[in-house]
C-alpha cells in the first residue's frame, strides 16, 4: 500500500473511533478502558518520583551512583553480608572471615545495630558497613521524606558504633523506588546492589557444594551477596564461607570491601 494511501486509512479509522496499533485496529473502548486501569503516577511526589516538588530539590551535588559490580579485570571480588547485625550468625560470619583474613562490606539494619551493637563492636576495623534502611521496610513503597528519615536513622546509628559516617546504601530487597533515590541523594550514598546472591535453596544441606558453585561464577568484580542472619537454610552458605574463601583464592581472586572494589574500578568508556 503506498505511503498516501496508508495515512488516508488511518485518518478514517480515528474518525470512526478506532485507533490502530501495531499495524491492528482496535476500538477506541479499549483505549479507553486501558487508560481506566492503569492511573499516571504523580510527576513529583509519591514513592515513585524522585523529585519532591517545584522548588529546590535539597540533594547536595544531585549525583548518584548506581552499581551491581566493579569494573575491573583485576581479580577482585567483594563479599556482603546483609540484615545484621545479630548474635544468630554475625559473630560465626565474624570469626570465618578474621580466621582468613578476609574483609567484608556489611549493610545493616539500624535496628539491629541498636539493639544488637555488642555482638560487632570492636570487630569492625578491617570491614565496611553500609546502610541497609532502619526496619529493612520497602523503601520502594515510602514516599521521600519517609524514607530519608528512615535511612537517617540507620546512618546515625550506625555511625555511632563505627565511628564512621556511612556511605553506601543497599535497599531492602534491591528496590530502587524514585524517593529511594532521592533520599540517598540527600545523604550523599553510593547505592550498592550484587551481581551474584548466594543460592542456599538449590543446596539444602551441602555447603560445599554451594561454595563451589559461587567460586565457579565469580568474575572480576563480583560483588556477592549473603545474609548473616534469617532463615536456617542460610546457614548452607555460611558454613562453606571457607571453602568459597578458599576456592576463591586458588583461582587467584583478591577479597576486598566494596569500596574498595569501586576505587579500583575504571571509568566506562563513553559511547556516541
Amino acid at each position: 500500500m503506498a505511503e498516501g494511501t496508508r495515512g488516508w486509512v488511518r485518518r478514517d479509522l480515528l474518525r470512526r473511533g478506532l485507533l490502530v496499533v501495531g499495524g491492528v485496529a482496535i476500538g477506541a473502548g479499549a483505549s479507553e478502558g486501558w487508560r481506566r486501569t492503569h492511573h499516571r503516577l504523580p510527576i513529583a511526589g509519591g514513592a515513585a518520583s524522585a523529585t519532591v516538588g517545584n522548588g529546590q530539590q535539597e540533594v547536595g551535588v544531585g549525583a548518584l551512583e548506581v552499581v551491581w559490580s566493579g569494573r575491573t579485570s583485576q581479580r577482585l571480588v567483594a563479599l556482603t553480608f546483609d540484615d545484621g547485625p545479630a548474635p544468630q550468625w554475625t559473630p560465626m560470619v565474624l570469626d570465618t572471615l578474621a580466621r582468613h583474613q578476609v574483609p567484608a562490606t556489611f549493610f545493616m539494619v539500624g535496628t539491629q545495630v541498636r539493639r544488637h551493637a555488642d555482638v560487632v563492636r570492636d570487630r569492625l576495623a578491617e570491614h565496611e558497613v553500609g546502610n541497609h534502611s532502619w526496619e529493612h521496610r520497602d523503601l520502594a513503597e515510602l514516599d521521600a521524606t519517609e524514607a530519608y528519615d528512615d535511612l537517617r536513622r540507620s546512618h546515625d546509628a550506625i555511625a555511632d558504633l563505627t565511628g564512621t559516617q556511612p556511605t553506601l546504601l543497599r535497599p531492602p530487597y534491591g528496590h530502587l523506588g524514585g524517593s529511594v533515590l532521592h533520599a540517598a541523594a540527600r545523604l550523599d550514598y553510593r547505592l550498592v546492589l550484587w551481581s551474584l546472591q548466594m543460592v542456599e535453596r538449590d543446596f539444602p544441606d551441602d555447603p560445599a557444594g554451594h561454595a563451589r558453585r559461587i567460586v565457579t561464577e565469580v568474575r572480576p568484580g563480583t560483588i556477592v551477596l549473603g545474609h548473616d542472619v534469617g532463615a536456617h537454610r542460610r546457614l548452607v552458605a555460611l558454613r562453606g564461607l571457607t571453602d568459597m574463601i578458599s576456592g576463591l583464592r586458588s583461582r587467584g581472586y583478591t577479597f576486598v570491601t566494596v569500596s574498595a572494589l569501586l576505587r579500583a574500578s575504571v571509568a566506562p568508556t563513553p559511547t556516541r
